[in-house]
């Protein structure tokens, strides 16, 4: 098969031939139609994952395809079932997955990290019963692939950990594809919302998708102040979707009494340990959450809403491209982001 894979940490992401991966007994092959480049798997290649182990090792876990391999116990799919691929799956076994965390597995598999990925024509998916998604008719692969981590993961932590309800406001910090998403999220559940960002651009993608107010950190004395001002007293959610000590801090320090802060930015390298305003934490009753991807068994509400219109993740895709330059869009992000969501839908 083609696929874009690495021999090294920081190494060359190339393009060429490697051997077509086979299916196990619970698992399945997928063709793979469309997936998304994400900064997790830049997080992947410069060695912040401890996940990945070997190489060449080849990157990408926004996956939508067609099935066209079934393992022998695969009982729920059949061959030419099109399907969306959570990036954090489950063995279906161990305590969590016993509790309908799959997502928090205790052997969890996730493509693109502990397997090779979806920078491919084909992908392996192991406990294909537990974890995959069939994709709706009324969706398309390169839209299903831009659900398939950002976006599934800013819904779950809007909803499910930050509990939004209409007319909180939602403090979003950091307003690349997962921000994005949250602000469209937390506009669809009718929150006011404050934007958070260093880049103009990104801001005002962020005012059109909705957002009540915006900052530039840039420009701003103090966001937290800012914030403060603006709702009146603090945020009753705030979510760092960046994963910096700043913004980290920030969405904690923006919280009214009794607020939620949640972590999904991803805290890796040098971040992994950040500082908390402890005091705050205890004399404003704050509750601080952290939020991981989302169970495959979880994706029918999300779903609903972009079928019904409610939610349009087709306003985060910047362009799809070629493999060949979702490879070197991936490594570029060591000195820019892409504005917007790219997703590779020719292999």
């Amino acid at each position: 098969m083609r696929a874009a894979f690495y021999e090294k940490f920081n190494g060359d992401i190339r393009v060429g031939d490697l051997p077509d991966p086979q299916v196990s007994a619970g698992g399945v092959v997928i063709e793979v139609k469309a997936n998304g480049v994400c900064r997790s798997d830049w997080h992947g290649w410069v060695g912040h994952d401890n996940a990945i182990q070997t190489f060449p090792h080849v990157p990408g876990h926004e996956c939508s395809g067609t099935i066209v391999e079934v393992g022998q116990n695969v009982t729920r799919w059949r061959k030419g079932d099109e399907v969306i691929v959570p990036f954090s799956c489950g063995c279906g076994a161990c305590p969590s997955c016993q509790l309908g965390n799959e997502h928090i597995c205790d052997n969890d598999f996730q493509p693109g990290f502990t397997a090779w990925g979806a920078f491919a024509q084909y992908l392996a998916v192991d406990y294909a019963d537990v974890n995959l998604v069939r994709l709706p008719e009324q969706l398309n692969h390169v839209v299903a692939a831009s659900l398939g981590c950002r976006f599934m993961t800013a819904f779950r932590g809007v909803v499910n950990r930050g509990g939004v309800a209409p007319e909180q406001w939602v403090a979003i910090h950091g307003c690349g594809g997962v921000g994005l998403s949250a602000v469209m999220i937390a506009k669809a559940f009718g929150a006011r919302v404050v934007a958070v960002d260093i880049n103009s651009a990104s801001l005002h993608q962020a005012r059109e998708l909705g957002a009540d107010h915006i900052v530039n950190a840039t420009e701003a004395e103090s966001v937290i102040a800012a914030i403060i001002e603006i709702t009146a007293g603090g945020a009753g959610i705030s979510i760092d979707a960046l994963g910096s000590p700043v913004t980290a801090y920030n969405s904690i320090a923006c919280l009214a009494k009794r607020g939620r802060h949640v972590q999904i930015g991803l805290a890796a390298g040098d971040h992994k340990d950040m500082k908390i305003p402890m005091n705050l934490v205890i004399g404003r009753e704050l509750d601080i959450y952290g939020s991981h991807g989302m169970q495959g068994h979880k994706y029918g509400q999300m779903l609903e809403m972009v079928i019904k219109g409610q939610l349009q993740p087709e306003k985060l895709i910047d362009r799809t491209v070629s493999l060949e330059d979702g490879a070197q869009i991936l490594m570029d992000m060591s000195h820019r982001s892409p504005q917007g969501v790219v997703v590779i839908d020719r292999f």
